[in-house]
Formats: structure tokens, C-alpha cells, sequence
């Protein structure tokens, strides 16, 4: 848990509150930079991770949450805004404990499930969009465009990610 990577990883997850109480109280400005130094944080560690070979169990493990709570943290705020409908966020949640029941019955069968490049996009295009979102918060077109978008990358992702790992649920009892 001391390598760089996983105190990147913590430093995001100490920013969700952070970023949250500024949100709250209406600071917009310093509510996006703090959102986006958290997003440039996801990058960094997964970089670290793998480029020093920083790779843990502590990190695989909290890495993904921290993305998530991030995110659906921005979603929840946007919701209570009126700037995003409930059932996006429903569709996100179903997605994610989707991928992670599928990586639970692969675990039991000694296999590791990684990350594919659509689930990497959908979240690329779900931290820009709530930044923008953050950023234009009366623009309805941006809300609405960056809704649609989290959610078609959701979709896709989701089915993807099923869709290749289909063979699981076969050797699954």
C-alpha cells in the first residue's frame, strides 16, 4: 500500500468529499478543478502502476472504486440538480455490479478478467462529459448530450464485456 500509485489512489478518494463540499456550496470553479485533478489522478496511477510495476492487490481493489464512487458522486450531485434523469445513474449501477458479479464467478474459476478498451472509454467519456457538465452547468445540450453519451458507453461496455467473457457462466455452476 506505500507504493506511489496506491497514494495517488488515496489522494483521489480524499477529493470526493472534497469536490463534493465545494459542489454543494456552489463553488463551481473549484468544484471542476478538483474534479479534474481527480480524473488526471486516474491516469496517473494506472501509469505508475504499470510503468513501475507498482501493480497490488490494494490497488486493483481500490483504483476501480475510487473511478467509480468519483463518478457516481458527480452523477448523484447532477441528479439532485436537475441536470441528469435518475435512470442513468440506474443503468451505471446495473453495469457495474453486472462486471462485477461476472468477475466474481471468474475469480471462482481461477481466471482474471482485465479491463477492455471499451470499458476504458466509457469512462474517458463519463469524466470528460460531467466535467463539461461541471463546467456549462445551465446548458441543458451538454447535460442531455453527456447523459445519452454515458449512457450508450455504459450500454456497450457492459454488453461487450459479457459478450467476450460469455464462456464464464459456462463452466459456472
Amino acid at each position: 500500500m506505500n507504493t506511489t500509485a496506491n497514494k495517488i489512489t488515496i489522494f483521489r478518494i480524499i477529493l470526493i468529499p472534497v469536490f463534493l463540499v465545494l459542489a454543494y456550496m456552489g463553488q463551481s470553479l473549484a468544484a471542476l478543478v478538483v474534479y479534474i485533478i481527480a480524473c488526471l489522478s486516474d491516469m496517473a496511477d494506472g501509469y505508475i502502476a504499470r510503468h513501475y510495476n507498482q501493480i497490488s492487490n490494494f490497488g486493483k481493489f481500490m483504483d476501480p472504486l475510487a473511478d467509480k464512487v468519483l463518478v457516481l458522486a458527480a452523477m448523484c450531485f447532477f441528479i439532485e440538480n436537475g441536470q441528469m434523469p435518475g435512470w442513468a445513474v440506474v443503468i451505471v449501477l446495473f453495469r457495474e455490479f453486472a462486471v462485477s458479479g461476472l468477475r466474481l464467478i471468474a475469480v471462482e474459476q481461477q481466471r482474471v478478467i482485465a479491463a477492455g478498451w471499451s470499458g476504458k472509454i466509457k469512462t474517458a467519456c463519463t469524466m470528460v462529459g460531467l466535467c463539461a457538465m461541471l463546467a456549462f452547468p445551465a446548458s441543458t445540450i451538454i447535460s442531455a448530450v453527456t447523459t445519452w453519451v454515458i449512457v450508450i458507453t455504459t450500454l456497450y461496455s457492459g454488453i461487450e464485456y459479457f459478450y467476450v467473457n460469455r464462456d464464464v457462466f459456462k463452466n459456472a455452476d
